[in-house]
């Protein structure tokens, strides 16, 4: 970075914190070396004391910061964008399913039991995606299990519904299996989609998306990291997200692949949670993700960062 010579430094970020106050000080690091000191330092200083309610701290960050940051919101320039309608759609277990995950999680904290004072942040979010990956189906975890999935069910009722009346959607999942299933049962009732994941070549990915813009699909089904920027898919004026993911910035960056310049109907967002299980621990989570932003550059203080013990507690469900 020294090596960069230039009259001023300029960084663009749509997620100046997405998820802890270390990403604001690695952008300052390159904007102002020294402003906010060492890493370990700027910890001590605020971080710390930002994660134990100290109002100071967070007064003097924001004071040091203020006068190098313009902050817009995307409705603060784009006014002209047709309304979004956020839904959270929760979906009950089945009975069976509710017995086979309250066995999984109990065996994952027996698991967490046994690591004592030596389990990591990895080994607790393996144990938390063998969880969320059930709610998504459970026969991505149990493949012997001849369980028909909740949550596919009800993803296919919302989509004959949106076809009933003419509407378009993407489909989002973070898992290329769990989007296999829905392909499945889309295929098995003839209806007609685009696809794409990270193992799409470009030119591929450009032609789907020009397909689907001209009329060609009425589904659009996008594993989240390869499809949740850099797309205009303004046809669709439906989102379904089949699964939470951590940090809700990520989610609201896919859904604006159809609520952006050029939409000219509301978009509406479903969120599909399955009742009392991980996603719903997931999902409380979000405002706390949300507020990381706003906490630090519009007033608040409570700025903090999931640990391991913030894990746990999510997979024992408190």
């Amino acid at each position: 970075m020294t090596a960069l010579k230039a009259d001023f430094r300029l960084a663009l970020s749509g997620t100046p914190v997405e998820n802890h106050l270390g990403e604001l000080w690695s952008l300052f690091r390159f904007l102002n070396p020294g402003l906010l000191g060492g890493l370990k330092s700027f910890g001590q200083r605020f971080v710390g004391p930002m994660e134990r309610g100290e109002r100071t701290a967070g007064d003097a960050l924001k004071q040091l910061i203020k006068p190098f940051v313009l902050r817009r919101t995307k409705s603060q320039v784009l006014d002209e964008l047709p309304p979004r309608t956020d839904i959270l759609q929760r979906i009950p277990l089945s009975e069976e399913e509710c017995h086979w995950y309250e066995a999984l999680r109990q065996q994952a904290v027996d698991r967490m039991k046994g690591e004592g004072d030596d389990v990591s942040p990895l080994q607790v979010l393996k144990e938390i995606t063998r969880l969320r990956r059930f709610c998504c189906h459970p026969s991505l975890v149990l493949t012997d299990l001849p369980l028909v999935g909740s949550k596919l069910t009800a993803c296919l009722d919302i989509i004959d519904e949106l076809r009933e009346n003419r509407h378009k959607a993407l489909v989002f999942s973070q898992f290329v299996d769990h989007l296999n299933l829905v392909r499945h049962a889309l295929d098995e009732r003839g209806i007609r989609y685009q696809y794409l994941d990270g193992a799409t070549s470009p030119a591929e990915r450009r032609k789907r998306v020009s397909a689907f813009q001209s009329g060609e699909g009425e589904l659009f089904l996008i594993s989240l990291k390869a499809g949740g920027t850099g797309l205009n898919l303004t046809a669709a004026d439906y989102v379904i997200h089949l699964d939470p993911w951590w940090n809700p910035a990520v989610e609201d960056q896919a859904s604006d692949r159809a609520h952006r310049m050029g939409q000219e109907r509301p978009v509406t967002v479903y969120r599909l949670v399955m009742e009392g299980t991980i996603e719903e621990q997931i999902v409380s989570l979000h405002s706390r993700k949300r507020q990381l932003a706003d906490e630090l550059l519009e007033g608040s203080d409570s700025v903090a960062r999931l640990d391991t013990q913030a894990l746990l507690a999510v997979l024992r469900g408190q």
